[in-house]
């Protein structure tokens, strides 16, 4: 059953790569870039470290340091965690190092990913205040660049805590509107934060060995003034902030990140590694998926489903077969016509060019390897609704079923031919955008066995966008899929706002006969 529920995949370290994108512009500290340049001369150089915590286990440490020049400013953030999916311990890692000028603006960064299949690999450096170029590997293949236009100086978000303590300083009920960049539209938009609370955290300033555990623990508590600083949207930062801009805790997807005196952060978390294991009540599958109040035997035709205890604003939830009417989705199957193309497909070298047939990072489309198969599982065929579901076929049956823990990657997956629901959705998408066929990515919930589990599946455009699903070998995907959202590992991260908060009630089933 565990290759069945392959329903998180890559979700926390998307988490950390979309950082890579979301950058804070200028007029944010307009009219206040003098306080601000003055902020960045007070940047003290120091380090703090912390615990990744689920509940009370210790599964992994991180760091932040500070080093200061006269003319720059560095920070080097590092977290690591065995992070308990699909039964085990998976091991993943992020390195960000980011050098700024003394007065907080952004010159070059660096960010490293490590999980299980190859390494992610980003640099970027701004070109006066007007460009950002950002270069991305991945493994073996080839480095891609974009140049992504700035409207001014920028900052990466995990500066925002300090910009918001040292700028003007946090004081509750202060309200911050910030311009960020999203990397899944490639524009700026706005994000809210709130200044929510004031409180008084006690944290040890030290740590000893305790002789009858020989575990480390906390000595000398240090009692700091911390505050909460909560995102109104996707793309900000919500936890406690101290009066220098470092964070004091903060909590995504059930993982708390806890400031600790450095033993017993990293020294505990190291004895604990050697002995984790992982039950069903700490595997991130299970604890993140949502029971049924109803159980569904079969195929679903049609669904209807309340949805609450969230906010839904911003999520695909409706378009093509799904409508959203208050808190309810009512999910129908295609129509004929959604399912007849208007278009026949192209051949040989000729690809048409749009936005859902271009390759993008990691979705390498355009790879000799990813088009010679792709009209390898085409030959002859012109009809679009056929080519979608030979692609869908052979996904299935190529790709063996197992739950990985990384960042997907259209060619990796080719080669090693072995992953989850994402793996199987990015090489669906690649090989189909090879042949002209329009395909793009959505992720929500999915069905199985009384439960519905986070899940990623592909939809192509036929008469018009269709849901298809290579890991369950559905053509098109029951109505047992429930889109929140369209796109990448950018927009699946929104899904972190659903998690141990969404309640699901079904309402009616049509199961199919």
């Amino acid at each position: 059953m565990i290759s069945r529920r392959a329903m998180v995949g890559g979700t926390i370290i998307a988490a950390w790569l979309v950082g890579l994108g979301l950058l804070v512009r200028r007029e944010y500290f307009q009219p206040r870039l003098e306080r601000l340049a003055e902020a960045g001369h007070r940047v003290a150089p120091g380090a703090v470290y912390y615990g990744v915590m689920q509940g009370d286990r210790l599964i992994g440490f991180a760091s932040s340091t500070i080093d200061t020049s006269e003319s720059s400013i560095t920070v080097n953030d590092y977290v690591v965690a065995d992070l308990p999916i699909g039964g085990k311990p998976r091991r993943a890692s992020a390195r960000s190092d980011v050098t700024l000028s003394r007065a907080l603006r952004m010159r070059k960064f660096t960010l490293s990913i490590h999980a299980e299949g190859p390494a992610i690999n980003a640099t970027g450096a701004v070109d006066g205040d007007s460009v950002l170029v950002l270069t991305i590997a991945s493994g073996k293949a080839k480095p891609e660049t974009q140049r992504i236009t700035l409207s001014g100086p920028i900052l990466l978000p995990t500066l925002i805590p300090l910009a918001i303590a040292l700028g003007e300083g946090p004081k509750v009920g202060r309200h911050y509107v910030l311009p960020v960049f999203d990397p899944s539209s490639m524009s700026p938009r706005d994000v809210g934060l709130d200044v929510r609370a004031e409180s008084l955290f006690v944290v040890d300033d030290s740590a000893v060995v305790d002789s009858a555990t020989s575990r480390w623990r906390g000595v000398q508590p240090d009692t700091i003034r911390a505050w909460q600083v909560t995102a109104q949207s996707k793309g900000g930062f919500s936890g406690w902030i101290d009066d220098q801009g470092r964070i004091m805790q903060t909590t995504q997807l059930g993982f708390e990140l806890r400031r600790l005196p450095y033993e017993v952060a990293f020294s505990n978390w190291q004895r604990d590694a050697a002995r984790a294991v992982v039950s069903s009540d700490r595997d991130v599958l299970e604890t993140t998926a949502i029971a049924a109040n109803k159980r569904m035997t079969k195929r679903v035709d049609a669904l209807r489903v309340r949805l609450s205890n969230v906010d839904l604003s911003g999520y695909d939830l409706s378009g093509q077969r799904q409508q959203m009417s208050g808190d309810t989705l009512t999910i129908q199957p295609e129509p004929p016509d959604a399912m007849r193309a208007k278009y026949k497909l192209p051949v040989g070298g000729r690809i048409l060019d749009s936005a859902d047939t271009r390759p993008e990072p990691l979705i390498q489309s355009r790879s000799g390897e990813i088009m010679r198969l792709a009209r390898q599982i085409l030959g002859n065929e012109h009809d679009p609704r056929v080519g979608a579901e030979k692609i869908n076929t052979w996904v299935h049956d190529s790709i063996t079923s197992r739950v990985t823990f990384g960042v997907p990657n259209a060619l990796e997956v080719l080669r090693t031919r072995t992953g989850d629901c994402n793996e199987h959705t990015q090489l669906f998408v690649a090989l189909a955008r090879a042949i002209g066929l329009p395909a793009r990515i959505a992720a929500g919930l999915a069905y199985v066995d009384g439960k519905f589990y986070y899940h990623a599946w592909p939809e192509v455009l036929l008469g018009d966008w269709v849901a298809v699903d290579p890991t369950f070998g559905q053509f098109p995907a029951d109505a047992a899929h429930i889109r929140f959202v369209i796109g990448g590992l950018p927009r699946q991260t929104e899904l972190l706002r659903l998690m141990g908060n969404l309640q699901i009630d079904v309402l009616s089933v049509n199961a199919a006969r």
